[in-house]
């Protein structure tokens, strides 16, 4: 068995976790959060039952009570909401994130025309589009690309979604820049380490591969990238999973090297547990397979740190 590494939790997802899981110890429950707080049925689950109340809008939430917004970030628009309705609000939106919505604002003061690579629809790439839906338009892929259209092709640039398939996006902007020649790039990458790591490291095990498997929610965008990118190079089959108990015995028929990772978002107990149960059935023998070493570390929320600190002051 190949252990692709890294995998799982990157920086961003941890602290949103950890945050939610510092406000219920400060506060008690319930501490609502707004959409999933990361995309990941498990680690939902387990704060739920830990007092956490995942609702949709911030119309759902009691005037005056706190909600956590989510890794993937959120619009100005939802910021105003909550305000309007006196929540107390604790910013988790990944770091990576934050820093594609100022890249966004920039680029929009500037008065440019701003080529968002991402999926319709995903949490995200609504955040990033609210800090300027005037200047933004949405590109789903490559086949996308031929229904955009500018205002000025010297005034074009492009930004992404941080989750997503780099060479996806990458074909997207080659087939952008066909089109729009003077397309600038981003400051710096937007594809945020992790999503890339994650993808190198699969990338890495999949030539070697009768079968992969990812652990990580349907929901959950860089997870799908990765069985993408595993039969892309090289994998025989390769399939997303939850947990070991929606992998079907019947993918190991013929099978003599599993390779197994996980989304960014996806607790290791459930990688642990998919290993046990493959070494029940003869892959015993793991061969953990790094590419990359991540030692970066996201502080918690602002708002968190104060009440943190608040508390401590009380307690002395």
């Amino acid at each position: 068995m190949l252990l692709a590494a890294p995998r799982g939790y990157c920086a961003g997802v941890d602290r949103a976790v950890v945050a939610v899981e510092k406000a219920l110890e400060l506060h008690g429950s319930p501490v609502y959060v707004r959409k999933e707080i990361v995309h990941n049925k498990h680690v939902v689950a387990t704060l739920t039952e830990r007092g956490a109340v995942f609702v949709d809008e911030t119309d759902e939430v009691p005037e005056g009570a706190t909600v956590i917004f989510s890794a993937h970030g959120v619009s100005p628009a939802v910021h105003a909401s909550a305000a309007e309705r006196q929540l107390k609000t604790i910013d988790a939106t990944c770091p990576l994130v934050t820093k594609v919505h100022k890249e966004a604002v920039r680029f929009a003061k500037d008065d440019y025309d701003i080529l968002l690579v991402g999926h319709d629809g995903h949490e995200e790439v609504e955040g990033t589009a609210g800090e300027a839906p005037e200047h933004v338009q949405l590109v789903d892929g490559p086949e996308s690309v031929d229904a955009v259209t500018v205002r000025d092709p010297e005034k074009v640039v492009w930004l992404s979604q941080t989750t997503l398939s780099v060479d996806e996006t990458m074909q997207t902007v080659e087939r952008l820049r066909e089109r729009f020649p003077t397309l600038q790039d981003p400051p710096s990458d937007d594809i945020c380490y992790a999503t890339q790591n994650r993808q190198v490291a699969v990338k890495k095990i999949a030539p070697s591969c009768d079968l992969l498997v990812v652990v990580g929610s349907a929901n959950s965008s860089n997870s799908v990238r990765l069985v993408e990118v595993g039969l892309q190079h090289g994998a025989k089959a390769a399939h997303r999973v939850d947990h070991r108990g929606e992998v079907d015995e019947a993918w190991l028929e013929g099978v003599t090297t599993v390779g197994v990772t996980s989304g960014a978002s996806v607790p290791e107990i459930l990688v642990t547990d998919l290993l046990a149960w493959l070494a029940e059935r003869g892959f015993g023998d793991v061969e953990e397979v790094r590419t990359a070493s991540e030692d970066l570390l996201f502080s918690l929320p602002r708002e968190l740190r104060a009440d943190l600190k608040t508390a401590a002051a009380m307690r002395a």
